[in-house]
This record gives structure tokens, C-alpha cells and sequence, in this order.
């Protein structure tokens, strides 16, 4: 007996038709946005005339070279400067964009030989933008790590999303035939500053820099080549493959990205941690003085397992035990071992009184390091004879160059002491003359006994101070010398001066030790 009200078995289920409803939908509308993608979107594209023009500025040029180098030149300097308009400016000039972008057209159709072209162009403009990059940087006299160069180090996954948008544009400018100078800066954003801090790695044999910024240079490249695939694909270019292979492209890019992300997330996820490690840790330091204090300067260094923090703080009532109270807190916030150093300054209770005193130090600080700035200058400037604008001055860095100017009757030494004078007036900053080529002392040695009673040679007393010096006037002028003497004494010379990874010329006559004779190899 059946209920009178109970479904029939064969009669279609009620609660799915909503659902089936909602399938048909869809699938009616993806049907309808694909006839309107294939009608007015890519098939209003002129695929032969796209793919001729991009074929055509893929190849390898003295133009396109030249322009690679420059553009790259432009950067390292504005690098090594810091400034970030000069580096914009760099990309303006880089032609990075073609061969990229021919990489990730000929994958898309399928054009192997077109692939094998873009990727020669990509790879000879990279060499010859690192080595160029390099070669500025080894003749430089700033040679230190900007907040420039350090931001293209550390990759995240910010870094990722800038060269997907970036290729996205680009591809699509090109695709639609609107590409122009706007679309090449947005693609040499990704990739001319890292390439040029690689060159500055290379220099300088720092490998974290250097493979660090080649990490950032693959990510961006790679993300680039395969999102023009992606955008090439979905505007229809032809392509030899078939629905199996398309299908595996597919994959792969999809795969890439996943593997380009992973490492770039976990890198972001230490940024996200040191940014709110620094927000807890200025927290932290305002309760531990009631919050009636305000932090005025904050300075966390994560490197290590010891986490160092210093502090100024601008306060109505000084605390003793400040310190103390402070690493006790922060460790239970963070986790970790933190050693902290807390600067206290005396203001009034008010609000208003403490940010007066915060201004009026912020002022002060400002106006002290501009005076500095300038004394140093006009010392640097007069005593190597040269207008105070040739002085060069890294403010972030403490340094200060100079090439001086040949006073006559100056040797080697003069400059040297001149060098150590100032230096010795600003303990914290790093004065540096860059002297004219003045002839360099001899160095010579004697047979003295060891500790252990043994004969041996080294240089004499005045020997090592002809050494010290050649050492310092190599390293201020970065230009090789020449070591002429006996070969035993020409080899322990080498030891110490080829230190620091710099190059040097060696004439030996005949065996043994004796007094070793240091000249100039420039030119040769």
C-alpha cells in the first residue's frame, strides 16, 4: 500500500531541482561570455600582426645592448646613491620588455625557434647588464648596502603580485596595440633593479646580496614570461599543441607559480612577524612607563637569536629599572631572548608638552647632522683642494669621500694622515681620501727569531709601515700594483694584499727574500 503523499520513486527529486536550476544557469551564462570573448574580445585581435611586430623586437641588437647597459648603469647608481627617482629613471631606458614578452608569446603558439631567439636576447642583456653593473660598482667608492639594494634581497610575495600585474598590462598593452613607455617601466620595475643589485653582489662578493636579488630577478622573470603565456592563451593566439598538451601547459604554469609562491610566502610571513614584533615591542615599552611615555625612536635588529632593541624615549619620570621591565615583557611577548637599551629623556607631564619635546628633538637632531654634514664637508673639501661639492657624503651610512686634488710635494703618506686627522674627529664617521698615484715606499725585510726560536724573514718595522701604507693607497684608489723582488718575499706580500679580494701584478728575480720594490700597474 502506498502513502497517498509519498514521492514517486521515478519522479525527479524536488530538493535538487533548485540546484539543477542553478548548474544551467551558469552554464548558460559561460557560454554566452565565451561567444562574447571569442566574437568581440579576442577576435577583434590581429594575431599575425601582434606576433610579426613582437617577432621583430626580440632580436639581438648593439642597440638593444647599449640601451640594456645604460639602463642598468643608471640603476646601480641610483642604487648605490639610494635614491629611488634615479632608479625610475633607469627603467625608462631598459628594453627588457621585448625579449620577456616574445618568451611568453612563443610559448603560447607553440614557436620553439621564436623561444630559442627571445631567450638568447634575454640572456645575453642579463650577462651584459650584471657585468656591466659589476664593473661600476668594483671602480666605485660607495660600495655600501643603500635601503635601496637591501629592499631587492628579500623577496616576498608583494614582489610576485608586482610582476604579475606588471606582465598583465604589458601583454595586454601589446595584445591590444597600445604598448608604449609606460607599459616598459612597469615591466623594468621587476626587473632592472634586481638585476642591477645582483651586478652590485657580484662586486662585492656578498652572497647573500647576490643570490638574494637573483632569487628576486628569476621569481619576477619567470612570473612575467608565464603570465603573458597565460594572456596569450586566453586571447586565442593559435598554437601547435593539442587539447592534451594545452592541458598540461596549463598545469605547469600553474605549478610554477605555486613553486615560485611557497618560498616568497614565508619570507612575507617574517616581514608580517617583524612588523608586528616592532608595534608589540613599542606597546611594551609604553606600559612599562604607565603609558604616560611616548617612543620616540625605535630601532629592532631581528638578526640572530637575540633579539636587540634600542630606544629613545621621551618621559615625565625616569624609571631605573626600565630596562629590565621592558626585556621581561617583550621576551614573554615574542619568544625570544631580546636585549633592550632604553635612551630616557626628561619632558613636562602634558600631552602637548611631549609632543613639543618630541618635535623640538627631531629638530635638533636634524639640525646637528646637517652641521655635521657641512663641517665635514668644508674640512674634507679644503684640505684635498677641491670645491666642497666634490666631497661626496652618505648620510645613512656615515661616509664621506673625497678625491683629492696633487698638492705639491705630497706623498702617499701626507694623504694618508691627512685621512687620519678627520678621521680621528669623527669617530663615527668613515672619512675617506681617495689620493692622486704618488710612488709607493719599498718594503724590506730581515731575519728575526720566532717565538719557538726559529730563523725566520719579515719585513722590517719600517718595511711593515711601507706595507700598511701600500695597502691602504691600494684600497683607496682600487687600482692594482706591482710587487717586484725576490719570489719567497713577493709571496708573503701577496698573502697580505690580496686580501679583500684585490688584484695585483707580481715580477720576481730570483729565489729567496730581500726587499721587495711596490709600484703602480696602472694601465697595464
Amino acid at each position: 500500500m502506498q502513502t497517498p503523499n509519498a514521492p514517486d520513486a521515478n519522479s525527479p527529486n524536488t530538493a535538487d531541482q533548485p540546484l539543477d536550476k542553478a548548474k544551467a544557469n551558469l552554464a548558460e551564462s559561460l557560454t554566452h561570455f565565451n561567444s562574447w570573448w571569442r566574437k568581440d574580445v579576442s577576435g577583434t585581435v590581429d594575431q599575425v600582426a601582434v606576433i610579426e611586430k613582437r617577432r621583430a623586437e626580440c632580436t639581438l641588437s648593439a642597440r638593444y645592448l647599449l640601451m640594456t647597459c645604460m639602463s642598468a648603469g643608471i640603476a646601480i647608481l641610483g642604487l648605490l646613491q639610494g635614491s629611488a627617482a634615479v632608479v625610475i629613471g633607469a627603467m625608462l631606458l631598459s628594453p627588457l620588455m621585448d625579449p620577456i614578452m616574445g618568451v611568453g608569446f612563443a610559448l603560447a603558439i607553440g614557436d620553439y625557434k621564436w623561444l630559442r631567439q627571445s631567450a638568447k636576447s634575454l640572456a645575453v642583456g642579463t650577462a651584459f647588464a650584471i657585468l656591466f653593473c659589476a664593473m661600476i660598482v668594483f671602480f666605485s667608492p660607495l660600495q655600501t648596502i643603500t635601503a635601496e639594494i637591501a629592499a631587492r634581497t628579500r623577496p616576498t610575495l608583494f614582489d610576485l603580485g608586482v610582476a604579475i600585474f606588471s606582465s598583465i598590462a604589458g601583454a595586454y598593452a601589446m595584445i591590444r596595440g597600445r604598448e608604449g613607455t609606460i607599459v616598459g617601466v612597469a615591466i623594468a620595475t621587476a626587473l632592472m633593479p634586481p638585476l642591477a643589485v645582483v651586478g652590485f653582489g657580484l662586486a662585492t662578493f656578498n652572497g647573500t646580496v647576490f643570490w638574494g636579488a637573483l632569487f628576486l630577478f628569476i621569481t619576477n622573470l619567470t612570473a612575467i614570461a608565464l603570465t603573458a603565456t597565460a594572456m596569450a592563451r586566453a586571447y586565442g593566439f593559435s598554437t601547435s599543441l593539442s587539447d592534451k598538451q594545452t592541458q598540461l601547459q596549463a598545469f605547469l604554469i600553474f605549478s610554477a607559480f605555486v613553486v615560485l609562491a611557497i618560498p616568497l610566502l614565508l619570507s612575507l610571513r617574517q616581514i608580517v612577524w617583524e612588523t608586528t614584533a616592532t608595534r608589540q615591542i613599542n606597546t611594551v615599552i609604553e606600559e612599562t612607563f604607565d603609558g604616560r611615555a611616548r617612543v620616540d625612536t625605535l630601532d629592532p635588529n631581528y638578526e640572530g637569536e637575540t633579539v636587540h632593541i634600542t630606544a629613545t624615549v621621551l618621559t615625565p619620570e625616569i624609571i631605573g629599572d626600565a630596562e629590565v621591565l621592558a626585556e621581561t615583557a617583550i621576551s614573554e611577548r615574542l619568544g625570544r631572548t631580546v636585549d633592550v637599551s632604553l635612551t630616557q629623556i626628561p619632558v613636562g607631564t602634558s600631552e602637548d608638552a611631549a609632543e613639543e619635546a618630541q618635535l623640538a628633538a627631531a629638530r635638533t637632531r636634524e639640525a646637528e647632522a646637517v652641521e655635521q654634514m657641512e663641517n665635514i664637508a668644508d674640512r674634507l673639501a679644503l684640505l684635498a683642494g677641491v670645491p666642497t661639492d666634490d666631497v661626496t657624503i652618505d648620510r645613512e651610512r656615515r661616509r664621506a669621500i673625497v678625491v683629492a686634488r696633487p698638492l705639491a710635494g705630497a706623498t702617499m703618506a701626507t694623504y694618508r694622515e691627512l685621512e687620519r686627522r678627520i678621521d680621528a674627529t669623527e669617530p663615527e664617521w668613515d672619512i675617506r681620501f681617495t689620493p692622486p698615484l704618488r710612488a709607493l715606499p719599498n718594503i724590506a725585510f730581515e731575519q728575526v727569531e720566532n717565538a719557538e726560536g726559529e730563523t725566520v724573514w719579515r719585513p722590517t718595522a719600517e718595511g711593515r709601515r711601507a706595507l700598511a701604507l701600500a695597502s691602504w693607497a691600494q684600497d683607496r684608489t682600487s687600482i692594482p700594483v706591482r710587487l717586484t723582488g725576490p719570489a719567497d718575499s713577493v709571496a708573503a706580500l701577496r698573502t697580505i694584499l690580496s686580501t679583500d679580494n684585490r688584484s695585483m701584478m707580481e715580477e720576481t728575480n730570483g729565489a729567496g727574500h730581500g726587499t721587495v720594490t711596490v709600484s703602480w700597474a696602472a694601465g697595464e
